[in-house]
C-alpha cells in the first residue's frame, strides 16, 4: 500500500514546488515507509510514499508509460492485473516492470477513464496526462482506499489523508456544521463530506478529471441490487468458488502475510480458505478482553486449532485508551467508532510478524449479518402491529425505566436499544438501530447559534439517498445496498485503513472482491436472511469448514467495554474533555445537556457511551485542529 498526494494549479504559468510535494508526502510517511517519489509537470505535481508489497525491485513510483506522457501514483492492489496485462500486451503495449501499477497506465492509454471499471482491486490513484494537461483521479468500487480532494479557485489538492492536504500552503479549513451533525448522528462523517467544508471525499466507484475543461466527476460503478432467481445449492457452490478464488488472488505478496481472526463467521471462513491455499501455516492475530461478555478469544482459538495456524493474541486493558490522541490524529476528522482501539492494537501486533493481513470485513454488509437486520424484520412483522398504547405507553416507559447492564448485549440492553430505534423515522429502515442522536437530542445538544448554522434538512440524507436509488426491492436487498454505500466505506473501511496504515500494515479484504460483491447484490433476499437467521447462504456454503463453537455462536461485533471504562478508568479524561467550562467556551454545545449525559451515565441510569465518546473524540480533535476551523 501507499499514500499519494498532489497539486494542480489553475494558472498554467504557476509551477508546483517539489519541496511542497515532499512535505505533503512526509505527512503520510506511515502509509509508505519504504520509498518516496515526486514528479512535477509545470502547474501539476504528484507524489507518493510506498509500502513495498509486489515487485519490490522495479515498482518505484511515480511510474510512466514508454514516452513519459502518462504518469501515475497509485495506492492499492489490482488483483486481475495479470489478465489485463495479457490483453494489453496483445494490443501492442510494452511493459517495463512487473507491477500492477503499470497496468493502470497502459489501461488508461487503451480505455481512458473506463480503465477504472475494468479493475478488480482496491485502489486510489492519480494519473497525469501530459498531452492533454489533465489529471485523472480514481477510487475503487467499494472505497477501500481513501482519497480526499480540496478545491478553491486557484488549485486542486488531493491526498490519501487530510493531513497531507493541510501541508499545502494556501489551503483553508472551516468546520462544516452539517458534517459535525452527521458525525454525532452516525459516529462517522458520510461521503462525500469531510469535517472541513473545503475538503471532500471522492466517492467510491467514481473518477474525477481536472484540466482545461474544468473539474468533472462521474460514477463508473453503482452495484444497484438486482436480485435474480437462484437455487440454494447453486448459490452456495458459486459463493464457495468466488470466496476461495478471491482469497487465492489476495495471497499474492512478496512479503510476509497473515490474517486478522476474530473468531466470527467471516474471519473464520477466510482463514479456512487461506489454509487451503497456502503451503505453510497461516499466521493469525486476535484481540480479547478481560470482561467475559466482550471476550471472543475462545472462538478464535477454536479456528486456530482446527487449521493449525501460528496464532498470537493480546488482551486489551483500559490503559489502551491512553492512545486516544494518537489515534485521533490518524483520522484527521472525528471518528467515534470504539473499535479503533482493538483494530489498531491487533494491527500493531500483526506488524511485528507480517506486512500484509487479510481481513474479514464486508461479510456483514453483503450477507445481512448485523443484528439490526433482525431488529428491522421483527419491527416490520410484529412490533409495529402492536397497539400504540402498548408501544408508546407500556413498552416505552419500561425501556426508559430499566437501567442498562454492564454486559455487552443481553436481553435488557437489546430491548432498550430496540425500542429506542423504533422512535426514529421508519424510512431509515434498519439504519434506525445505527443512529446515536435523535432529533430532540440534537436540538437539546447544539446551542442556538450552532443549530442555526445547519443547512441540511436532515443528517439522514446519506441513508435515504441510497434507499431511493435501490428502488423497489425487498428490505434485505435495499438495506444491504445502503450499508455497502454508507456504513461500510465510511466507517468500517476507514477504521481498518487508518489503523493498519498507522503501523505500515497492508489490510486486504477478500469479501470485497468485485465479483463477490456483485454476486451478493444479485442474490434473492431469502438466501441472505432466512427468517431471523442472518448470513444464511454464507454459513451454508462454508458450514463444514467452521468449528462447532463458531457454527453455533451469535453475532457479537468488534467492540470494547467502553461504557464501563468511562465510569472508571476513563472518568478523569471524560470529565476534563467534557467540562462545563470547556464546552461553554467552545460555543457549539449546551453545557447543561452534556453535563446531564455525563451524570446519567455515571449514575447508571442510562448508557450514553456512544454520545459521550463521540463528544470526547470531537473535543480531542478540536484541540488538535481548532486553530482555524471556525466559519
Amino acid at each position: 500500500m501507499c499514500g499519494i498526494s498532489g497539486i494542480v494549479y489553475a494558472d498554467p504559468s504557476r509551477p508546483v514546488d517539489p519541496a511542497v510535494l515532499r512535505d505533503m508526502c512526509d505527512a503520510i510517511r506511515h502509509r509508505g515507509p519504504d520509498d518516496e517519489g515526486v514528479a512535477v509537470f509545470g502547474p501539476a505535481g504528484i507524489g507518493m510514499r510506498r509500502l513495498s508489497i509486489i515487485d519490490l525491485r522495479t515498482g518505484h513510483q511515480p511510474l510512466s508509460n514508454e514516452d513519459g506522457s502518462v504518469t501515475i501514483v497509485f495506492n492499492g492492489e489490482i488483483y486481475n492485473f495479470r489478465e489485463l496485462r495479457s490483453g494489453l500486451e496483445k494490443s501492442g503495449h510494452r511493459f517495463r516492470t512487473g507491477s500492477d501499477t503499470e497496468t493502470i497506465v497502459h489501461g488508461y492509454e487503451e480505455w481512458g477513464e473506463d480503465v477504472c471499471g475494468r479493475l478488480n482491486g482496491i485502489f486510489a490513484f492519480a494519473l497525469w496526462d501530459n498531452r492533454k494537461k489533465r489529471l485523472l483521479l480514481g477510487r475503487d468500487h467499494l472505497g477501500v482506499k481513501p482519497l480526499y480532494v480540496y478545491r478553491d479557485p486557484e488549485k486542486l489538492v488531493f491526498a490519501s489523508e487530510i493531513k497531507a492536504i493541510l501541508r499545502c500552503p494556501g489551503t483553508t479549513r472551516t468546520l462544516d456544521p452539517d458534517a459535525l451533525n452527521a458525525y454525532l448522528t452516525f459516529e462517522y462523517v458520510p461521503s462525500p463530506q469531510s469535517i472541513f467544508r473545503e475538503i471532500r471525499k471522492l466517492e467510491p466507484g467514481h473518477w474525477m478529471t481536472a484540466g482545461d475543461g474544468g473539474v468533472r466527476t462521474a460514477r463508473y460503478w453503482s452495484g444497484i441490487p438486482q436480485p435474480a432467481a437462484c437455487t440454494e445449492a447453486d448459490a452456495a457452490e458459486r459463493l464457495r468458488e468466488l470466496v476461495h478464488d478471491a482469497v487465492r488472488l489476495q495471497l499474492v505478496s512478496d512479503v510476509p502475510l497473515g490474517a486478522f481472526l476474530s473468531g466470527g463467521v467471516d474471519s473464520s471462513i477466510m482463514v479456512s480458505r487461506m489454509a487451503a491455499c497456502m503451503d505453510r501455516p497461516v499466521k493469525t492475530f486476535s484481540i480479547g478482553f478481560r470482561e467475559s461478555s466482550y471476550n471472543e478469544l475462545k472462538y478464535a482459538r477454536a479456528v486456530a486449532a482446527k487449521y493449525g495456524t501460528e496464532h498470537r493474541e493480546l488482551v486489551i486493558e483500559p490503559k489502551a485508551l491512553d492512545l486516544t490522541e494518537t489515534l485521533v490524529r490518524q483520522f484527521d476528522e472525528p471518528f467515534g467508532d470504539f473499535s479503533i482501539f482493538p483494530t489498531y492494537l491487533v494491527s500493531k501486533m500483526a506488524r511485528e510478524d507480517v506486512t500484509v493481513v487479510l481481513s474479514g470485513d464486508g461479510g456483514d454488509e453483503l450477507f445481512a449479518g448485523y443484528d439490526t437486520y433482525r431488529a428491522h424484520r421483527f419491527d416490520r412483522r410484529f412490533y409495529h402491529r402492536l397497539p400504540k398504547a402498548v408501544k408508546r405507553g407500556l413498552l416505552d416507559r419500561l425501556a426508559r425505566s430499566l437501567p442498562p447492564t454492564e454486559s455487552k448485549k443481553g436481553p435488557v440492553n437489546s430491548f432498550k436499544r430496540f425500542v429506542q430505534g423504533t422512535w426514529l423515522p421508519k424510512e431509515l429502515m434498519h439504519g434506525r438501530w445505527m443512529v446515536f442522536l435523535s432529533e430532540a437530542e440534537r436540538r437539546a445538544l447544539f446551542t442556538d447559534g450552532a443549530f442555526a448554522s445547519l443547512t441540511a434538512e436532515t443528517p439522514y440524507e446519506s441513508l435515504l439517498r441510497f434507499g431511493r436509488e435501490a428502488g423497489n426491492v425487498e428490505d434485505v436487498a435495499k438495506t444491504g445496498y445502503i450499508d455497502v454505500k454508507t456504513y461500510l466505506p465510511d466507517d468500517i473501511l476507514v477504521k481498518v485503513d487508518r489503523m493498519s496504515m498507522a503501523v505500515s500494515l497492508e489490510a486486504r479484504v477478500p469479501y470485497l472482491d468485485r465479483r463477490i460483491v456483485e454476486f451478493a447484490l444479485s442474490l434473492p433476499p431469502e438466501l441472505k436472511m432466512r427468517g431471523f437467521r442472518t448470513k444464511y447462504i454464507l454459513k451454508k456454503a462454508f458450514w463444514d469448514d467452521l468449528p462447532a463453537e463458531v457454527q453455533n455462536r451469535g453475532k457479537q461485533g468488534f467492540s470494547i467495554p467502553i461504557k464501563n471504562w468511562i465510569r472508571n478508568e476513563l472518568k478523569p479524561m471524560m470529565l476534563d474533555l467534557l467540562s462545563e467550562e470547556r464546552i461553554r467556551r467552545q460555543g457549539l454545545f449546551r453545557p447543561e445537556f452534556v453535563s446531564g449525559l455525563v451524570r446519567e451515565h455515571m449514575d447508571g441510569v442510562e448508557n450514553h457511551s456512544h454520545k459521550l465518546w463521540a463528544l470526547m473524540v470531537f473535543e480531542q480533535w478540536f484541540d488538535l485542529y481548532a486553530g482555524s476551523t471556525h466559519a
